[in-house]
């Protein structure tokens, strides 16, 4: 309700997060949406960068429609991070930050990359490709 929506940043467990009721104060559901957030800014930075799942051989249009459908749910899960972040929970803000941290070292950075491409491994961003 309008009346318990919260304006400045606040502590606690007594958040609304996606859905009215949930998680109703409670400690394991509060802590159970906090890794939820984390988990969807990590998967946001995976979608980020996740190119190749589209093989060079592949048809253009099918290509096409699968970077479309992921560029889709990438905004899909940034947006649920927003409305996350907007019931103005510092324990929800920095869960998200965290994710987005994260995500971009293990999958944007191109650390694993390049430590592959060290070792002769065939991998991009940590993850194998297709041959």
């Amino acid at each position: 309700t309008m009346e318990s929506m919260h304006t400045p940043f606040f502590w606690g467990k007594d958040v609304e997060v996606w859905f009215n009721g949930w998680p109703e104060g409670r400690l394991a559901m509060y802590f159970l949406s906090l890794v939820l957030v984390f988990v969807l800014s990590l998967l946001y930075e995976w979608l980020s960068v996740c190119r190749f799942l589209s093989r060079p051989d592949a048809p253009r249009a099918a290509s096409g429609l699968l970077q479309t459908l992921l560029h889709g749910l990438r905004m899909g899960v940034g947006y649920l991070v927003m409305l996350s972040i907007m019931t103005f929970n510092v324990g929800i803000l920095l869960v998200a930050i965290s994710g987005h941290v994260v995500g971009f070292f293990l999958f944007g950075s191109g650390v694993f990359s390049r430590l592959n491409k060290d070792r002769g491994d065939k991998h991009k961003n940590g993850l194998p490709t297709n041959p």
